[in-house]
C-alpha cells in the first residue's frame, strides 16, 4: 500500500506536535482517518502535498470571502513586507482600518486590535465587567468564543467534536461565573437574570451560531435578548468572527437589524492573517487602558501586515456590495442543489443556511441549538465527509461546523459539489 506525503507529513507531525495538528479539529479525530497537509490555495481551490485539488468550503474558518490568493490582497502584503513585518509601535494604517470599520459596521465608535478572535472575546468580557462592575455573564450551549478558561463551558465546535464535557486545567473558580443556557431559548435567559438579579454583566452570543452547524436566530430572539439587557443594565456582545463582514459590510448587526454594545472580530479583518478586535461606542471603550483601567495589551497588535491586508479586504468589500448578492445568489444556488440530491434518500436531511454560511444535518428534526444538533446522525455525517473528500471536495471535518462559501467558488464547482453528494448513500 502506498503511503501518501500528507500520511508522511502527519506521522512526522505527531512526533513534534499535540496530535500532530496545531487546533484539534484539524486532526479529522471525530470523521476519522488521517488529515490532509495542505501546501498551497488558489481561488476556490485547495491543493494537499500529494497534488490533488479540492473545491474549498472552508475558507481558512471564514476569512476567505473572496477566495484564496486574492490579488490586491497579496499584492499589499508582498508590498508592505519589505518595511518590516513588525514594529511594535503605532502605525497610521491602524487609524485607517479603524476609521474604514466605523463606517461600516453600525453602533461602533472605537475599536482595539488584538490577535485572534479568543482575544476579542475574552477581552469584551473583562471589559463588560469593568464598565457594568459585575462579574456574572450568560453564554450558549454549542457557542463556541475561543479557548479562554471562561469560555469552555459547554462550547461546542472542537470539544463537542472531540466529545470533551470538562476541559482539565479550568478551574471551578475561573468557570464559576459563567452561566449557561440553550440556543433559541428565551425564557432560560429570563430565568437566570431572574436567579443572579443585578450580578450579570453580558450576555455573549454568535448572533448566527456556526459552532453547532449553521443555526440562525429564531425570529425576535436577539431583539428578545436586546430587550433583556437594555432592562436590566447589562451588556449585548456579539460575537462576529464567523459573521463580520461575512454576511454583509455590517455584519450581523446590518442583517439581523439589531444592535450590540460589544462587538468582537477575527481573522477576516486581516483577509485570513492572525487578528481580532473588539469595539464599542465610547463611553464603553474609554474604560479601556490607557485611558481607562481595564487593562488588554498585545505586542503584535495592529501588525502591519494583517492590518494593510484588512483593510485591502474590507475596503473592496465595502466598495462593491455586489460580492454580498453574488454570495447569496451563489450559496442559495447550493442550498437548492442539495436538497434536490438528497430527495428520495433513505436519510433524512436538514440543511440551515444564513447568507453564505451553511450546514448538512442528517436529521428528522429541525436543527436550533446544540442538543438538536448533536442528536443528528453523526456516523452518517462523518461518512458524508469522505465521500465528499475523495470527489474533491472540502468540507469542515466535524458535524459541528458550519460551511464557509467564498465568491470564488463558480456554480461549476456548486454543480461538481451537488453532484458528488447526490452520490452518496449513507
Amino acid at each position: 500500500m502506498n503511503i501518501t506525503k500528507s500520511e508522511e507529513l502527519f506521522s512526522r507531525a505527531q512526533q513534534s506536535i499535540p496530535g500532530g495538528v496545531n487546533s484539534p479539529v484539524r486532526a479529522f479525530k471525530s470523521v476519522g482517518g488521517n488529515p490532509l497537509f495542505i501546501e498551497r490555495a488558489d481561488g476556490a481551490y485547495l491543493y494537499d502535498a500529494d497534488g490533488n485539488a479540492y473545491i474549498d468550503y472552508i475558507n481558512s474558518w471564514g476569512p476567505m470571502v473572496l477566495g484564496h490568493v486574492y490579488p490586491p490582497v497579496i499584492e499589499a502584503i508582498q508590498k508592505k513586507a519589505v518595511s518590516s513585518t513588525s514594529f511594535g509601535a503605532p502605525t497610521e494604517l491602524e487609524i485607517e482600518i479603524a476609521e474604514l470599520i466605523k463606517t461600516m459596521a453600525p453602533n461602533i465608535d472605537m475599536i482595539r486590535m488584538v490577535n485572534s478572535g479568543t482575544e476579542a472575546c475574552m477581552s469584551a468580557v473583562r471589559l463588560a465587567r469593568g464598565y457594568t462592575g459585575r462579574n456574572k455573564f450568560i453564554k450558549f450551549e454549542g457557542c463556541y468564543h475561543g479557548h479562554a478558561d471562561c469560555f469552555l463551558v459547554k462550547a461546542g465546535s472542537g470539544l463537542a467534536t472531540l466529545n470533551i464535557q470538562a476541559v482539565p486545567g479550568v478551574t471551578a473558580g475561573a468557570a464559576s461565573d459563567t452561566l449557561t443556557c440553550g440556543y433559541n431559548d428565551p425564557e432560560a435567559v429570563e430565568e437566570l437574570v431572574r436567579q443572579n438579579k443585578g450580578e450579570v454583566a453580558a450576555i455573549i452570543i454568535e448572533p448566527v451560531a456556526g459552532n453547532m452547524g449553521c443555526i440562525p436566530p429564531e425570529p425576535g430572539y436577539l431583539q428578545g435578548l436586546r430587550s433583556i439587557c437594555d432592562r436590566e443594565g447589562m451588556l449585548l456582545i456579539f460575537d462576529e468572527v464567523m459573521t463580520g463582514f461575512r454576511l454583509s459590510a455590517g455584519g450581523a448587526q446590518e442583517s439581523l437589524g439589531v444592535n450590540a454594545d460589544i462587538v468582537t472580530y477575527g481573522k477576516i479583518i486581516g483577509a485570513g492573517m492572525p487578528v481580532g478586535a473588539f469595539a464599542a461606542r465610547k463611553e464603553i471603550m474609554q474604560h479601556v487602558a490607557p485611558l481607562g483601567s481595564v487593562y488588554q495589551a498585545g505586542t503584535l497588535s495592529g501588525n502591519p501586515l494583517a492590518m494593510v491586508a484588512g483593510y485591502t479586504l474590507l475596503k473592496e468589500l465595502k466598495n462593491n456590495p455586489d460580492h454580498y448578492a453574488q454570495l447569496e445568489k451563489k450559496t442559495a444556488y447550493l442550498e437548492e442543489g442539495l436538497l434536490q440530491a438528497f430527495k428520495g434518500k433513505s436519510f433524512p436531511v436538514v440543511i440551515n443556511r444564513v447568507g453564505s454560511m451553511i450546514s448538512v444535518h442528517f436529521s428528522g428534526h429541525s436543527i436550533r441549538d446544540f442538543d438538536s444538533a448533536a442528536k443528528a446522525d453523526i456516523p452518517v455525517f462523518n461518512r458524508f465527509f469522505h465521500h465528499m473528500l475523495q470527489s474533491g471536495v472540502y468540507l469542515p471535518p466535524s458535524a459541528f461546523e458550519t460551511w464557509f462559501v467564498s465568491n470564488a467558488v463558480s456554480y461549476e464547482n456548486i454543480d461538481n459539489t451537488v453532484e458528488a453528494a447526490s452520490r452518496f448513500n449513507g
